[in-house]
């Protein structure tokens, strides 16, 4: 009897939070729509000599000399979000999270966005693999000034701001950017195993060294590069996390291979994992901390593989997924009055997509496994971390108080202000001549809607009380970021597959 209590209290508790609808009658959304214009965004923030087949017609080319005043080619990639500078470590977190999404969730949509997808991913990492072996025992990890870029509002296209590089060596090391770059490289290896073999194979050759360099030569890029990374994207978590998830990625990359490259990584995982991070629960996943995310991908080895050692990455995780839901033992998130999860902070939305993928991911490891999430006693089932996911994914595309959709584009109302340069001005195409450094601060400031719609691009989005401001100065709730985007991929992946 007890049992059956408790268990009708959880199924209670799930209603509460998956069901209700703060921001109105649930709705239907296109997913498949949705997840063609969170996809597209990628292209709009591409860097380089854009490819003949560039969907986004309002971009030109850019940043086609970068590297060069040091020697090395660093032309390409992505630039993170509203600004021309392009970050190591947050770029190298969206190819991970890209290459995750399409890992996991890629076979169940048509081929063209799987395409698209995969596109997206080779973007980022062909750039990544520039930046791993220009040089030897050197991993460049960042190119432009972000002060002098910042003191500036141009287009890319007409960028004359310093393009300074910067680099991590083992005399100067930076263990969690590097990390990050050989997680991503590893995960961006699995894409491309089955469509491009030897593409994945060099993916994977260059993700090990990176991986054996960020290992034997520790310490934090924010220290060695503590005037250009910070405050922009310091390592606040340290780089012990990003060596358990990069081992992790290698991990599942190296499987079938041959020559018992993964009992490596494996034993690597074991022997380190209670030094980088293994049993500190942490409630937040982001380009900057990978703690739980990390958790969410060992468990896949313990729920579809069996493998015992790694059961204690499950118990984690359920205590993270156990944080989200409100009255179990455990809980401790904020939800806005709308039902939006919500972090202190600015662009809160990165955290809400990130959360949503691993609610699926994990849902999806819990089902193949037969398992489900214990809190205290009560087991949440996996239908209940998917109802979670919908309910973000669903208040990001427009089920929310404002009746607004945070994705640029998408629905008929959405922001129309973006922080973002490249959305705020003149296209190159229409207005062939240059804007100056302070004379596109006009831009910046003006009412204007953006003449260049940056559609899929999701904003930071609204505050504790729902509330948002449509204005480009607005930076912590109308700036996008290519992270942000990235694991909503593979959400929107997930429910696009199982339809309205």
């Amino acid at each position: 009897m007890a049992t059956m209590v408790r268990s009708l209290a959880v199924a209670a508790v799930v209603a509460v939070l998956f069901l209700a609808a703060s921001g109105g009658p649930a709705a239907a959304f296109n997913y498949a729509d949705a997840l063609d214009k969170a996809l597209l965004f990628f292209e709009a923030q591409r860097s380089g000599k854009l490819p003949p087949g560039q969907r986004v017609a309002w971009r030109g080319d850019s940043g086609l000399s970068d590297g060069a005043a040091a020697g090395v080619d660093l032309v390409g990639g992505y630039y993170d979000a509203g600004d021309n500078v392009k970050f190591g470590l947050p770029m190298a977190f969206t190819v991970t999270m890209l290459s995750w999404s399409v890992v996991e969730f890629g076979d169940g949509v048509p081929r063209a966005q799987r395409d698209a997808a995969r596109a997206a991913v080779r973007w980022g990492a062909d750039y990544l693999l520039k930046a791993a072996t220009a040089a030897p025992d050197t991993l460049y990890v960042q190119v432009a000034d972000p002060y002098q870029d910042h003191r500036c509002w141009e287009r890319p296209e007409d960028m004359d701001t310093p393009r300074s590089v910067y680099k991590v060596t083992p005399q100067s090391p930076g263990s969690d950017v590097a990390g990050e770059t050989a997680a991503a490289l590893a995960a961006a290896s699995l894409v491309f195993r089955s469509c491009d073999p030897a593409y994945s194979s060099k993916l994977l050759r260059v993700a090990q060294k990176v991986f054996d360099f960020a290992d034997r030569y520790r310490g934090s890029y924010s220290d060695s590069l503590s005037s250009v990374a910070c405050p922009f994207y310091c390592s606040y978590s340290g780089y012990h996390d990003e060596l358990l998830w990069a081992a992790s990625w290698l991990h599942l990359a190296t499987q079938g291979q041959g020559a018992g490259a993964a009992d490596v990584y494996l034993s690597y995982i074991n022997s380190n994992g209670h030094t980088l991070g293994a049993e500190q629960d942490d409630f937040t996943f982001s380009w900057d901390d990978k703690r739980v995310g990390t958790k969410v991908l060992l468990s896949k080895g313990f729920l579809q593989s069996k493998m015992d050692g790694l059961r204690l990455y499950k118990a984690h995780t359920d205590t993270y997924i156990c944080s989200l839901v409100p009255g179990v033992n455990g809980f401790q998130s904020q939800y806005t009055p709308g039902g939006l999860l919500f972090k202190e902070g600015d662009s809160n939305m990165q955290y809400v997509t990130s959360t949503a993928f691993l609610l699926l991911a994990y849902a999806k490891y819990l089902a193949a496994g037969g398992g489900a999430v214990s809190c205290g006693g009560a087991a949440v089932p996996p239908s209940a971390l998917v109802a979670a996911a919908k309910r973000q994914v669903d208040y990001i595309l427009g089920a929310n108080p404002a009746g607004m959709s945070y994705m640029v584009g998408f629905g008929a109302r959405y922001p129309r202000h973006v922080h973002h340069r490249g959305a705020s001005m003149p296209s190159v195409r229409d207005h062939p001549a240059r804007i100056g450094c302070d004379e596109g601060f006009r831009y910046l400031h003006s009412g204007e809607p953006d003449p260049n719609v940056l559609v899929g691009a999701v904003v930071g989005g609204p505050g504790g009380d729902d509330g948002f401001a449509d204005s480009r100065d607005n930076y912590a709730q109308a700036e996008p970021s290519t992270y942000t985007n990235a694991p909503l991929v593979g959400a929107l992946a997930f429910f696009a597959a199982r339809g309205n």
